[in-house]
C-alpha cells in the first residue's frame, strides 16, 4: 500500500474511523492515497476537504471533465502514476466517450497536447504545465494569457488550484510510496451539491 504504516479500514478506530467512513467506497474501499494519512487524522480532513472544494464543489463553473483532464496532465509531468490512473478512469467516466478519452490519454502520454486541445483549453493546458515545472518562472503575463483567451478570473483560480492541489497529492503518493494494491480506480466523491459528502463512488 505505501512505505509508511496505513492504518486500514477493519483496524480504524476513533477519528480516523469516522473520517474513513466518510470516503467510504463500494464494498469498504479506501483510497490509498487516503488511508496513508491513518496515523495524522488531522491531515487526511485537510486533504478531503482541498480535494472536494478544487475537483467536486458546487461552486466551481468549469466543466469538471476538464478539471481532472488538468488533474491527469499535472500527475503525467510529475510522473505520478497512481494520480494518472485514478483520474484517468474517472474522467473516461464523466466524458462517457471512448474516442476524445483515448485521444486526450494519447496526447498527455505523449506529450502532444497539441493533438488534443486547442484555443483557450490549450492555454490552460500550458499554464498548468508551467505551474508545474517552473513555478518559480511564472510571471503576470501568465494569468493575462489566461484571461484573454477568455477566463474569468474565478476560472483562473480554478485552474490554478487543480494543479496546486494535483502537485500536492502526486507528492504523497511519491514521496510515500503510495500505489494501487486492492483498489477499484476512479472513484471520486460524486454530489458536488454537498461540500461535507466525502463518499466516494
Amino acid at each position: 500500500m505505501s512505505w509508511i504504516k496505513s492504518i486500514g479500514k477493519d483496524e480504524a478506530e476513533g477519528r480516523i474511523k469516522t473520517l474513513y467512513d466518510r470516503i467510504v467506497g463500494p464494498k469498504g474501499q479506501v483510497d490509498n492515497v487516503l488511508a496513508v494519512h491513518g496515523l495524522r487524522p488531522h491531515s487526511l480532513e485537510g486533504h478531503m476537504a482541498l480535494y472536494k472544494a478544487v475537483l467536486h464543489h458546487y461552486g466551481n463553473t468549469l466543466e469538471k471533465s476538464f478539471l481532472e483532464t488538468l488533474g491527469v496532465w499535472v500527475s503525467r509531468l510529475n510522473g505520478c502514476d497512481y494520480c494518472v490512473e485514478h483520474h484517468f478512469a474517472g474522467l473516461k467516466r464523466l466524458l462517457k466517450d471512448e474516442a476524445r478519452s483515448a485521444e486526450i490519454r494519447a496526447s498527455i502520454d505523449n506529450d502532444q497536447i497539441d493533438d488534443a486541445f486547442f484555443g483557450r483549453e490549450r492555454c490552460a493546458i500550458s499554464y498548468a504545465r508551467k505551474l508545474t515545472e517552473h513555478p518559480g518562472s511564472m510571471v503576470e503575463d501568465d494569468v493575462i494569457v489566461l484571461r484573454e483567451a477568455g477566463y474569468s478570473d474565478g476560472e483562473i483560480l480554478e485552474i490554478n488550484q487543480v494543479v496546486a492541489y494535483f502537485c500536492y497529492a502526486n507528492r504523497t503518493v511519491l514521496g510515500l510510496g503510495v500505489n494501487h494494491v486492492g483498489e477499484v480506480l476512479g472513484l471520486s466523491p460524486g454530489d458536488s451539491d454537498n461540500p461535507d459528502d466525502w463518499s466516494h463512488s
